[in-house]
């Protein structure tokens, strides 16, 4: 189980201290989805940050089955089971995909595997291999390589931010497919970040983000009818 409790982040804006979240608590088990949604600027991909540790809390825990992570550095994070998807994957040039697969598995992959994980995302492997993981592929093409990452990397929980950000409607039906393909398999949770309500429906729970509290959190068919009640839009 990954847990936070009553977390809060603050900055230093002009002299003043701003709350960019607080006192934040949640949970997710593994083998479920938990979908986060709010407004822009509500304080969502700090959250995401927080997790992975790329910032520190200002106050609170966050607990990885039952372990204390709070403290712990990204890449120890990593090696304690979290994984993490950016809105905009980096780009890096001079690496190959192939490459960048192999440093996500921490070895040398047969071409067969390589094609197998990207295959999954809807990737036509021998395309790609050999090609740098630079600016010459689309914003689709880097998310769906970017999550063949994650799928090598086996994380008992993946936190994706805003997975559907810059990419076209095929890829992101891709997307949604993969997801689907996750959850059946129940080995891992996932926390997804998004405005998307094909994402959304997928949840089993769904937290509400506003100005940087909690202000709906529940079982996903509740919660999307509040939102529903409430008259909240999302792209399709």
């Amino acid at each position: 189980m990954l847990e936070i409790k009553n977390m809060t982040y603050e900055i230093q804006d002009n002299g003043q201290t701003r709350t960019i979240l607080d006192d934040v608590s949640l949970q997710i088990e593994k083998g479920k989805i938990l979908v986060i949604t709010g407004p822009n600027g509500s304080g969502k991909s700090t959250l995401a940050k927080l997790l992975m540790g790329i910032i520190q809390p200002t106050k609170g825990q966050i607990l990885l089955n039952g372990q204390d992570i709070t403290a712990l550095s990204v890449t120890e994070r990593a090696r304690s089971g979290m994984g993490y998807t950016f809105q905009q994957p980096p780009r890096f040039k001079g690496i190959t995909v192939r490459k960048l697969l192999e440093i996500a598995a921490g070895e040398k992959l047969t071409e067969e595997a390589c094609c197998n994980y990207l295959s999954e995302v809807g990737i036509c492997a021998k395309d790609y291999l050999n090609r740098e993981a630079d600016t010459s592929l689309s914003g689709g093409e880097m998310k769906r390589i970017e999550i063949a990452t994650q799928l090598i990397k086996h994380s008992e929980f993946t936190i994706f931010d805003e997975p559907e950000a810059g990419i076209d409607l095929w890829s992101f039906s891709m997307l949604v497919e993969t997801f689907n393909r996750l959850k059946a398999r129940g080995d891992r949770g996932l926390i997804i970040i998004s405005h998307q309500e094909r994402l959304i429906k997928m949840a089993d729970d769904i937290m509400v983000l506003s100005d940087g509290k909690i202000t709906k959190k529940g079982k996903a068919d509740v919660v999307l009818n509040q939102l529903h009640c409430d008259k909240m839009t999302y792209s399709i």
